[in-house]
Parts: C-alpha cells; structure tokens; sequence
C-alpha cells in the first residue's frame, strides 16, 4: 500500500509505538513517520506507508504550529509531565507582562535543548544519558519563532500558541518564558497543530502530486526510458531550467533535478496512490 496521510498522535504513546499501532491497524508492514512526537505530546504526525516513505525528504514542514501549557511553579527535569517532581506556589502575574514577554520570544533564539531529547552525544541519545543521572549540557541550537499568541491565562496556567521553525523545542521554550517572566515552570500540555500545509483532517489520504512543491515537468521521450531509469537528454524534457521536478508518467512519477544542463534521478518509479 503507497498512502501518505496525517494522523493524530494521542498522549502517553511514542511516535514510533503509534505507528505500529497505524500499521497493525491498515494491514501493512512498511510505513515511517516525520517529525518526532515527545510521548507527552499530542497532535499532528505525518505518516506514510510503502513506496512513500521515501516523500518525507521532500515536504515542507514548516513553519510548525504548537499550542501549549506552562504550569508556572511546576518543576520537571524534562520539562513536561514526565519526569514531574512538584509544584511550589509562584507569584500571581500581570497578563499584559505576559503577552508582552511572548511577543519578546519572536525572531531568532540560541537556546540549549533539554537533556531529555533524542538528541546524540557521542553516539548515545540524551535522554539515555539523563536517565543515567548524568548531566550533560547539549550543544546550543537556534530557531525561528515567527509569532506567539497568549490564549488564556488562568494562574498558575499559561496558555499559549507558538508558530516556529523546524527543529525547536517547545519545552526549552516554555522555560526560557518562564524565566523571562522571573519565574520557572514546565509545559503541562503540547498539542501540534500543524507542519506547514499539513493538519490532521481524519487521516484522509494525499496525494503526493499535490504536496510536493515541485513543478511539472513534461518527457517527450520513450516512458520507458525514465521507468528503466536511463540518463534523461534535457533535449526532450519540456521545461530545462535548473531546479527540482516531477515528472508525470501514466501510472508512476520520478522527481528529477536540472543543474547546469545535466539530469539526475532523485525518486524514480514512484506508483501513483492505490
């Protein structure tokens, strides 16, 4: 089965546990996902089965969408609820001081990634480490956050929405606004919204025509040709600019990629959706 689709991973399962439970379910045994979920996390999951799988390196994923929790006064050593370890009372705080400190959070940000993350250390992934007992600072890492909206406050709970750039950590985030705000805290909720264009809409399938933002690109030769995956003559492509193409076959499409006149395979005998 070739299907892409967005699921909607519940809490307290791993990315990789949900998908085995999404492949048991459809019946099919080679299937990978985009875009690690923290088990206490919820939200949106991209997922593909058979020949799909090989899709992810293309979609784009950003910006990300997350809506979150901070429980101000609530501490955790991998800042969620996973590894809780109490709650002490925190000062009540002004909303627009709040909203203020979000808005300070927008641009560019250098921040460590928490301990707890599958981050690797000389080959070993950090939260191993962590649960080790052993204190490892990881190396800084920049995002993008491009906005930030405060959806509620209800002392001690800090609603939030926050739009970033791939590869942030929203934990390390919440912490760096719980400082700013001369307090400390840990996300009591995480609930991924959106990657990019993709949104959890009932796991209804996509078609890969539509998700990839490549351009059209027509082969006046022999179909067999680029089925066999024989060197591609620019000379009877359609469209012979340098950049990334798919190439629409009658029952299968390759991605290519023009540079300086040469063409090179990047997916070839791709099947359209089953």
């Amino acid at each position: 089965m070739n299907r892409i689709f967005v699921a909607k991973k519940p809490q307290w399962v791993s990315s990789n546990r949900y998908l085995s439970i999404l492949k048991k379910r459809h019946g099919v045994k080679k299937g990978g996902f985009s875009g690690t979920l923290d088990p206490f996390a919820v939200g949106t999951l991209i997922v593909a089965f058979g020949q799909y799988t090989k899709l992810f390196q293309f979609l784009k994923k950003s910006p990300k969408v997350y809506r979150a929790v901070l429980w101000l006064g609530a501490k955790s050593d991998s800042l969620d609820l996973e590894n809780f370890r109490g709650v002490e009372p925190v000062s009540k705080l002004d909303i627009q001081q709040i909203e203020d400190t979000l808005k300070s959070l927008e641009g560019d940000i250098y921040y460590s990634p928490p301990l707890f993350s599958a981050k690797h250390v000389n080959g070993t992934r950090a939260y191993r480490l962590a649960k080790d007992g052993k204190n490892v600072k990881l190396p800084e890492i920049q995002s993008t956050i491009y906005s930030t909206k405060l959806l509620n406050y209800s002392h001690p709970f800090i609603h939030f929405e926050i739009e970033v750039s791939e590869g942030s950590y929203i934990r390390s985030i919440g912490e760096i606004l719980a400082k700013r705000l001369g307090s400390f805290g840990t996300l009591s909720y995480l609930n991924r919204i959106s990657e990019g264009r993709f949104k959890f809409d009932n796991e209804k399938s996509l078609n890969p025509l539509d998700i990839l933002e490549f351009e059209k690109n027509r082969y006046f030769g022999e179909e067999k040709d680029i089925l066999n995956g024989t060197k591609i003559d620019i000379s009877k492509l359609e469209k012979r600019e340098d950049g990334k193409y798919i190439v629409p076959l009658s029952r299968h499409f390759s991605i290519i990629q023009i540079s300086n006149h040469q063409v090179s395979y990047l997916l070839n005998r791709i099947a359209y959706p089953d």
